[in-house]
């Protein structure tokens, strides 16, 4: 995936409802609402960039990456 997610709005967006959601895992954030939300903008963003998640493996890929990452930067 040649398309660096964490520099999208929608990203940082997520990032910062993350942090304030008082969630412990980023998975759990992702179920809910306001984390789907979100989710859902940046996938749209992935695929006005030419991502393809169509496919369901992509998909998880995709997911789990950005799962891992805020995890990794976003949680205080």
């Amino acid at each position: 995936m040649d398309w660096e997610f964490t520099e999208d709005a929608a990203f940082l967006a997520l990032c910062d409802a993350f942090r304030e959601s008082g969630e412990s895992t980023a998975i759990e954030f992702l179920a809910n609402g306001e984390g789907a939300f979100h989710f859902q903008e940046l996938t749209q963003n992935a695929a006005g960039e030419g991502i393809d998640l169509s496919d369901s493996d992509v998909l998880d890929e995709f997911q789990q990456n950005v799962i891992e990452t805020l995890e990794l930067l976003c949680k205080e």
